[in-house]
């Protein structure tokens, strides 16, 4: 499984972001924008701690086999794969709509803040952003704690590591 590269994820809210922008200038003026879901950074706050709860988990319980602790409960393979995965699709559709929801927070700072709800608008999309920037957060922290060590030249291929 390749690793997350953070360059791809910078890109791709990068891309997003300017799409998002352009295409709120061209809407608005056609029309009104649709405005940003309040519940968008509760929902990518929540997948934040669910995939940095699932990081700390994995990390404790690796640490006790590791120091082969009595009673100590190891990690199975199979479930840290599934938990990286879900920590990779999930960073990458973040990076996606925190670009999606800072183009369009850009486009709100420069149509001016003068009316209520556009500055309520504005805050919802760094919400958004700064939520989706935990998002990635969390899953490049997973990530790096369900890692294999690097084979060490003995043979073992990493054997002594549980995930």
């Amino acid at each position: 499984m390749k690793q997350l590269h953070i360059k791809v994820l910078v890109g791709l809210f990068l891309v997003a972001g300017v799409l998002a922008w352009g295409g709120a200038r061209l809407w608005d003026a056609f029309g009104t924008l649709p405005s940003v879901p309040v519940a968008a950074p509760i929902v990518l706050a929540m997948i934040a701690a669910v995939l940095a709860g699932t990081a700390f988990s994995f990390r404790s319980r690796l640490r006790a086999q590791r120091e082969r602790r009595p009673g100590a409960r190891g990690v199975e393979p199979l479930v840290a794969v599934r938990a990286v995965v879900f920590g990779q699709a999930s960073a990458l559709v973040a990076a996606l709509v925190a670009g999606l929801y800072g183009g369009v927070g850009v486009f709100w700072l420069t149509s001016g803040l003068d009316l209520g709800p556009r500055r309520d608008q504005a805050i919802y999309a760094g919400l958004s952003v700064l939520a989706g920037a935990a998002v990635v957060a969390a899953a490049i922290f997973l990530e790096r704690v369900c890692k294999l060590p690097e084979d060490d030249g003995k043979g073992n291929g990493g054997v002594d590591a549980a995930v």
